[in-house]
């Protein structure tokens, strides 16, 4: 696949993205080498691989899920306020 300047500006518009003049050459060049990159990984010799050698039927390991209530925390978390009272922050009004 050739990065050129049409397809940049196809990439341009379909990810909203308004790329300065100054760097789409540079862009360009990236791009360039993320492709060819990927175009080295399609000639690997895969024969003999596994399609899911990568896969397991091993689950994720979960932890228990136990509430805890540290009250440290909160009172840790309000000393960093500029204002606080009675466990809260004290915020300006800005519904009139």
């Amino acid at each position: 696949m050739q990065v050129d300047e049409a397809l940049l500006t196809k990439l341009e518009k379909l990810s909203f993205l308004k790329i300065s003049d100054d760097k789409r050459e540079e862009i360009i060049n990236q791009m360039s080498e993320i492709v060819s990159f990927v175009d080295n990984l399609s000639k690997l010799n895969t024969d003999g691989v596994d399609e899911t050698f990568a896969m397991s039927d091993a689950s994720t390991h979960l932890r228990v899920d136990t509430p805890s209530c540290d009250a440290n925390v909160n009172d840790n978390i309000l000393k960093n306020a500029p204002q606080s009272a009675d466990h809260f922050f004290i915020v300006p009004k800005i519904i009139e």
